[in-house]
């Protein structure tokens, strides 16, 4: 699909990366890996809304803020996937300079999967995976946020939310279009990549890969969407209204309880989520007892007994957490 032309000089302004949703396999292996090899914490336990008997598992820092959360729909025993073209092939964190010695002496305490560090703009760059073969990266660079200091990873090379992602798509032009008319600017090119930032202090890069096949395929350890941040939802609604106009196909806003959001599948075959970055996940749970229990939204309460015990029981953290 091709971006109207008339719709060129919109400027979406988004600051940045909301959040990353990504699919996984055993939800406790998930919980392992991200909250005791990386550090993060996990900040709310609900259930995927279209399909509640699969949880829905969000980490972030202390609250989750716009610009931190990885969240994942554990399926169970779900078809691996290969990352490629019409995805996003890699979800990168951001870490203090001077910390990626430390990060591999722990990937290999761990048995982590990991590549060898390239530069990459003139940032140091870690690639690896988790458990589902899910390909992450650890970037050094600076951002606003303020590192989970309750896990086991120390403050001084703690994961400071996103850096970026990185898309292969199946049309970059049209990929780009779509990205400066959200706001990025293109910026640095090398080799196949073309670096697009957005004006924000954090999760504010999204590389854009020029590659052929494989193509994508979705399963297990590859990315479901990437949401872009909107400040509330009067703008998202102008931005869907701009979007369609554009010659995107974008859908009605859907209630995510500690967000609201727009979908749309870029020319190049990526799914994309414009959320608002309020209400957050302390709208129903206070900042000390995030991601203790299951949280399920207003219209699934009355099923919430058939839902846990269709779920398996989540004790991967510091002993069982409650249903």
């Amino acid at each position: 699909m091709k971006l109207a032309t008339r719709q060129s000089s919109i400027t979406m302004n988004t600051t940045g990366i909301h959040h990353v949703t990504a699919i996984a396999d055993d939800p406790n292996e998930n919980v392992r890996f991200y909250t005791d090899v990386l550090g993060l914490r996990l900040v709310k336990r609900t259930v995927n809304f279209d399909d509640p008997h699969t949880y829905h598992l969000y980490y972030g820092d202390e609250t989750g803020s716009p610009g931190t959360a990885l969240t994942f729909f554990p399926f169970g025993e779900g078809r691996p996937g290969r990352p490629g073209r019409g995805q996003a092939v890699a979800t990168s964190f951001a870490v203090p300079e001077g910390s990626l010695d430390y990060w591999r002496e722990r990937f290999a305490d761990h048995d982590v999967t990991v590549g060898e560090v390239e530069d990459r703009f003139g940032a140091e760059v870690l690639p690896f995976e988790d458990d589902d073969g899910q390909p992450l990266e650890l970037i050094e660079g600076k951002t606003d946020i303020e590192p989970w200091v309750g896990g086991p990873v120390p403050e001084a090379a703690a994961i400071r939310g996103f850096f970026g992602v990185t898309l292969q798509s199946k049309a970059p032009d049209a990929t780009g279009r779509v990205l400066e008319l959200l706001g990025f600017e293109r910026g640095d090119e090398a080799d196949d990549r073309v670096r697009y930032v957005a004006h924000g202090d954090r999760a504010t890069v999204v590389d854009l890969l020029k590659r052929e096949p494989p193509r994508g395929r979705p399963g297990t350890g590859t990315v479901h969407h990437v949401a872009f941040r909107a400040p509330d939802t009067e703008t998202q609604m102008e931005w869907r209204e701009k979007l369609t106009a554009a010659g995107q196909y974008v859908t009605q806003q859907k209630d995510r309880q500690y967000f609201e959001s727009i979908y749309f599948r870029e020319p190049g075959g990526v799914l994309f989520e414009i959320a608002t970055d309020g209400p957050g996940f302390t709208a129903d749970e206070s900042v000390e007892s995030l991601g203790s229990e299951l949280k399920l939204p207003p219209w699934l309460a009355d099923d919430r007994e058939e839902i846990a015990a269709h779920l398996p029981p989540l004790d991967a953290v510091a002993g069982e957490v409650s249903n």
